[in-house]
């Protein structure tokens, strides 16, 4: 496909996403779609199968690759940050194999009380994100080239940080500020911990970062923030208040970039290229 075929279809992408019929149907699939189970659904047990399939998922069984998963993007950071552009292909097909990852390992479980599940919603979502950066890396939008940014932006790198230390005891869910969990935890494979590393890095590059790949991205890590909250804060709170602290760079940051994704200078800019 020629440059200007694919920059046509970015356009087009960007229009569709930006619309509010999209952002609806994005939302509801990720909020109302019911899980699949092979044995014992009942539907007004929703919420329990889905907090059952998440408890159970398949990451649990992965723990052998934790570090492999926790190396590679702390590698590819730096990667960026010293030789830029000529990494960014390698970064998106990165984030877009990671996203595919988090689909199958954290949406789908097999147990003795539900048999195979699957979290419908989420699953379809993080395979749409996957392919959101799957598409970054042929058309490479991002501009990952050094620059001077003001202080106050950088304010996304801290939380981005903790949520990709994930500093928490998973047997107990209390604060575990252990340095260890910087290579040992599951956080590189895991959705609400990842997506704020990769959305901070796009909105430090912003306004030269693919805004499609940024809006979609953001869009599911807030639908998914906002629920994780939900259960962290009000419906087991005792147990789970320091996972919900946690998940609060994903909010935060998610929010921001969304926000940065929809701003008017970026509107102006597509009516131009329609032209």
């Amino acid at each position: 496909m020629k440059k200007e075929d694919l920059e046509k279809a970015q356009v087009i992408l960007d229009l569709i996403t930006r619309k509010w019929w999209f952002l609806l149907v994005f939302t509801l699939i990720g909020t109302i779609t019911p899980p699949i189970v092979t044995k014992g659904y009942d539907p007004s047990k929703t919420g329990e199968i889905i907090l059952h399939i998440l408890e159970n998922a398949l990451i649990k069984y992965c723990s052998p690759l934790y570090p492999v998963f926790k190396i590679i993007p702390v590698i590819l950071i730096f990667a960026l940050i010293l030789l830029g552009n000529s990494v960014g292909k390698v970064f998106s097909l990165y984030a877009g194999i990671n996203y595919l990852l988090f689909a199958f390992l954290q949406g789908i479980a097999i147990t003795d009380k539900y048999g195979f599940g699957v979290v419908t919603g989420s699953f379809i979502l993080m395979i749409l994100v996957a392919i959101f950066w799957f598409w970054e890396a042929i058309i490479t939008k991002n501009n990952f080239t050094p620059r001077k940014l003001p202080i106050i932006r950088y304010w996304v790198a801290p939380l981005a940080f903790l949520a990709f230390w994930y500093p928490i005891n998973l047997e107990t869910g209390e604060p575990d500020f252990n340095l260890a969990y910087l290579f040992t935890n599951p956080a590189g494979l895991a959705f609400c911990t990842m997506t704020p590393v990769y959305l901070g890095i796009l909105t430090l590059y912003y306004p030269e970062v693919n805004i499609v790949t940024l809006r979609v991205t953001s869009l599911l890590g807030t639908i998914i923030g906002f629920w994780n909250l939900v259960v962290n804060f009000l419906i087991e709170p005792d147990k789970l208040w320091w996972n919900g602290v946690l998940h609060l760079p994903l909010v935060f940051i998610s929010i921001y970039a969304l926000i940065l994704s929809f701003r008017r200078t970026h509107s102006v800019e597509i009516v131009r290229e329609l032209k």
